[in-house]
């Protein structure tokens, strides 16, 4: 127990928590992220192990080290890392590390891409080329970088590409994680004459690939298609995926609402009084013939709707409706000699209301806007303050 309790710094009789606060102190001088001795780092490790648990500390105490290695104690224990991780809220394989030992290769980024759609491809299905260059692990080394044997783990970082310094902000500690300028952050060295004329060392050369992307009839914006392990590659990396996401084309004549189409349709006055006929050319190769029925009347901005006109929609392709909303084209002049016919057509002008003898009526005309006036109009009256500094015959008042 003697050896234990030097290594540490603490008496014999020491309680827990003088014996861990000790192993922190001498974890974080001696931890070989930091340049220490990883045998001494261990043989820290093991005497905080045996000190810091009730029974294998008896036991060494009956019968010494022995006694732990023949199994009455469970020697085993556990890696250093793993237990400097505990106490330090960090993973294993790196000082203050992450969510603990990787359990396999990780995984590469994906690759986005966003292409610009049309509706009428929405709407009819498309398949369509993207070509985009890649990173592929290059076949001249086999990834390698180099000759067979020629590459070696940079022992300046022990082939993590980085250096961990740390700095003391008063009770606490801060590491500062820094690339290794042994190896550039690649965490392997080689003699340059070992290179791979390919790559020249990097492992991987870029290549470039066309991908088919099919595009589903009554897709979205903001829909995803992915091409699995087809994004970049790199040594003891899982590639990974070329995401492409639908981006939807702003259309001249349609809206789209889901499944729904909308969109707006000029007719003429008479076709709106008498009936008549109109067509609307669609996403596809057709025109769809509208006929208005004489003796319904079409008010200004009426909606109407088309059934099983709108988008198929996806993967299952049943249609949506079409809106059409009904814009009322009036003539910009009258003959007067049409004048007894509309009277004769229309129904009678209805009379002025009966005013009471008190009341003066005032005989004024309808007159076009002006400028400001046709702002004014336009904004329903918010400019109301800013125009009526400017008129005349208007003034604050004041106190």
């Amino acid at each position: 127990m003697v050896k234990e309790t030097d290594l540490l710094g603490v008496n014999p009789s020491a309680g827990d928590d003088e014996i861990k606060k000790a192993y922190r102190k001498n974890a974080l001088k001696h931890h070989p992220d930091k340049g220490g001795d990883p045998e001494l780092f261990k043989e820290l490790t093991h005497a905080y192990e045996v000190l810091s648990d009730g029974n294998k500390r008896s036991i060494y105490d009956q019968a010494g080290k022995e006694g732990l290695e023949g199994g009455a104690g469970g020697m085993g224990g556990m890696d250093p890392q793993d237990l400097f991780s505990q106490l330090f809220g960090g993973g294993g394989g790196g000082f203050f590390g992450g969510g603990g030992r990787p359990s396999g290769p990780r995984r590469g980024k994906d690759l986005v891409h966003r292409i610009v759609v049309s509706l009428e491809d929405l709407y009819k299905g498309k398949v369509q080329k993207l070509a985009l260059s890649k990173s592929v692990l290059c076949k001249g080394c086999d990834g390698r970088g180099g000759k067979k044997g020629a590459v070696h783990t940079c022992t300046s970082c022990r082939g993590q590409g980085f250096k961990v310094m740390f700095r003391q902000l008063g009770p606490m500690m801060q590491q500062i994680q820094q690339p290794c300028n042994e190896c550039e952050g690649t965490g392997e060295i080689m003699n340059p004459k070992d290179r791979c004329k390919t790559c020249n060392g990097k492992k991987v050369i870029s290549e470039r690939k066309v991908l088919e992307v099919h595009i589903d009839k009554g897709m979205k914006s903001g829909q995803q298609i992915k091409f699995q392990g087809e994004s970049d590659q790199a040594p003891g990396v899982i590639p990974g995926d070329v995401v492409i996401v639908i981006e939807e084309k702003p259309h001249e004549r349609f809206q789209r609402k889901g499944d729904d189409l909308f969109c707006e349709q000029d007719i003429d006055l008479l076709t709106a009084l008498a009936g008549g006929e109109f067509t609307i050319p669609h996403l596809d190769e057709r025109a769809l013939h509208v006929t208005i029925v004489p003796g319904e009347i079409i008010k200004p901005g009426a909606m109407k709707c088309i059934s099983s006109q709108g988008m198929p929609s996806f993967r299952h392709h049943e249609m949506g409706d079409l809106f059409v909303r009904l814009n009322v084209i009036f003539p910009e002049t009258l003959g007067p000699e049409s004048f007894p016919l509309l009277e004769k057509a229309l129904p009678t002008r209805p009379a002025l209301p009966k005013y009471d003898a008190k009341i003066h009526l005032d005989e004024v005309t309808l007159e076009e806007p002006n400028d400001r006036q046709r702002r004014t109009a336009n904004s329903n009256g918010d400019d109301m303050d800013e125009d009526d500094e400017d008129r005349p015959g208007v003034q604050c008042a004041q106190q």
